[in-house]
């Protein structure tokens, strides 16, 4: 009974909060490492600020996204718990919405294709939420590639330039000059190729771990929803129940019959017969076969029946405690 109340107590679904805490001291070490390298990163971006700025415009929305990905948790959560509490809470959840007739029934037994059917919308729908910041680190690494090969463009022809304004015969001084000042092109060219795949890189880098952290949240909801579900599932219909319940008594003459149709055909072969009264001997214990089965199956339904009546019992009196519950409460 201790037992029982102490799980009664545990809210089946865990609230994503040590997650949040993950992603928020990443991100603390991410911009503790950027302001220790302030010095080295300042001219990297100024580099090219225009294509830098936005990469870590990208980065600000695909954080921004990654963090609404786990709040959006804390809703579903706490409408399970309240759900699993015995409470009727008015703030329906969006991400739940598929699942909330199977989370209604769920003291009123329900059924495992039906909870599987509901998981997986569910699932899906959470994958959907993840695809956006899935799509948003490539999106990072080609433009931190679309800058590497702006730059090397300008490199190379600034390169060009450089080597095609060298006049030959003149003054070593001079032409040495001109070489120190023709390379300040290139060089910026390199930088700005650099500084790109620096910041792309690195912001779907952080972005990549963001995503982790929120599929993990993820998984996490979606297998304790599951192990809810299907404890509830496996209390409706309990083990007791259906063993309470008489072996049903099988008709004896469809046996009979099948026995019978079974010698015939063996007395056929032992006698050598054939043609016409083997093909007999064949129809009729097919036939057989075919009628315990039928009655199998009649005998199967007839058990489902009885389970559901006993489900229905089971709710009626379940109704009517808590009904007299409440009113001694009152």
């Amino acid at each position: 009974m201790a037992a029982r109340s102490a799980s009664l107590d545990t809210p089946p679904l865990a609230r994503p909060g040590m997650t949040l805490v993950r992603m928020l001291v990443f991100l603390a070490l991410a911009g503790f490492l950027a302001f220790v390298l302030y010095k080295q990163i300042t001219p990297a971006f100024l580099a090219n600020p225009g294509l830098n700025g936005l990469i870590l415009g990208v980065l600000l929305i695909a954080v921004l996204l990654a963090f609404g990905q786990v709040t959006r948790l804390f809703r579903e959560v706490r409408y399970v718990n309240a759900v699993a509490a015995g409470q009727n809470p008015k703030d329906r959840p969006a991400l739940l919405a598929p699942l909330l007739p199977a989370i209604a029934a769920r003291r009123e037994g329900l059924t495992l294709s039906s909870t599987r059917a509901h998981l997986d919308t569910t699932a899906v729908r959470l994958d959907e939420g993840r695809e956006i910041l899935r799509y948003i680190a490539g999106i990072l690494i080609l433009l931190g590639l679309l800058g590497t090969f702006w730059g090397l463009i300008e490199t190379l022809s600034a390169v060009g330039s450089v080597i095609g304004g060298m006049r030959g015969g003149g003054d070593a001084a001079v032409m040495f000059d001109e070489l120190k000042s023709g390379l300040a092109v290139p060089l910026s060219g390199i930088g700005l190729a650099f500084s790109a795949s620096l910041f792309g890189l690195a912001s779907s880098l952080i972005v990549g771990f963001l995503d982790l952290q929120a599929g993990q949240a993820h998984s996490r909801f979606h297998n304790e929803l599951e192990d809810w579900l299907v404890s509830g599932e496996e209390q409706a219909v309990a083990p007791t129940a259906i063993a309470a319940r008489p072996a049903p008594e099988y008709d004896p003459t469809v046996a009979r019959e099948l026995q019978a149709a079974v010698d015939r055909l063996s007395g056929v072969i032992a006698e050598g017969a054939g043609g016409r009264g083997a093909t007999q001997a064949m129809t009729n214990l097919a036939e057989g076969i075919q009628g315990l089965v039928q009655h199998m199956r009649a005998e199967q339904q007839m058990i489902r029946d009885w389970v559901e009546a006993q489900a229905a019992r089971e709710r009626e009196l379940k109704q009517v405690l808590e009904r007299l519950a409440r009113e001694k409460v009152n």
